[in-house]
């Protein structure tokens, strides 16, 4: 059992939050508008949990609780909204970045628009103090619960992760083949431009080897 905390209570924070206290990790689940907006929600997923014999458990909490809430933190808010949180309340975690870049939403950002950042690149550059993973940017949030499959399952749809430390690709990795998906190593932060918005392998569901091929069909918004 894992404590995770999650910055989020979007659609991919609270699908993430089910599938984590499915598998038996406690939650703390944070957004920017406070705990008692998340009451419905953390009921809701406690008892569906224990419906099914038990789990971890879901605690609505501050912003800070859940980033001092155990080694992992999950980011998964708007873009534009991630250089709101100071990056010393991160320092030292394990942070899972779930963000893409949507102009329309987020602004324009240089380093985005000119690639000389991935989006991973520029969560982390935020988060200097943290070792940032990026994974579960590229399955609607609905899919996180609804195509989990078990560990050894034929055709199991691939989630990538990327990630410059290797011990720490590795634990979300274990995250991910825990909640149903098999992990596939999609290289560095530098690497995860691939996985971006509007890339091949964005959004539909693929096995670990289709993964492969569409990742390996990707090009730079610049070469589009």
């Amino acid at each position: 059992m894992t404590a995770i905390g999650i910055i989020g209570s979007g659609n991919i924070g609270s699908q993430l939050a089910r599938a984590f206290a499915h598998a038996g990790h406690d939650i703390t689940i944070a957004n920017s508008r406070g705990p008692e907006t998340l009451e419905e929600l953390v009921g809701e997923i406690n008892a569906a949990t224990a419906s099914h014999g038990g789990g971890g458990t879901v605690t609505a909490g501050t912003v800070e609780q859940a980033a001092q809430a155990g080694d992992t933190v999950v980011v998964t808010i708007p873009l534009k909204a991630v250089p709101s949180i100071p990056a010393p309340l991160l320092a030292g975690r394990t942070v899972i970045d779930t963000n893409n870049y949507y102009p329309q939403r987020d602004g324009q950002i240089a380093e985005l628009d000119d690639e000389t950042l991935t989006t991973a690149e520029y969560v982390a550059r935020h988060f200097s103090g943290a070792t940032v993973v990026k994974a579960f940017n590229h399955i609607p949030s609905d899919d996180i619960t609804g195509q989990a499959q078990p560990s050894g399952t034929e055709n199991r749809r691939a989630l990538t992760v990327h990630a410059d430390d290797e011990s720490a690709k590795g634990f979300v990795s274990s995250l991910i083949d825990e909640i149903g998906f098999d992990p596939y190593d999609g290289g560095t932060l530098a690497d995860s431009w691939r996985i971006q918005r509007d890339t091949p392998a964005y959004g539909p569901r693929f096995t670990a080897a289709e993964l492969e091929a569409k990742l390996a069909e990707a090009k730079r918004y610049r070469d589009m």
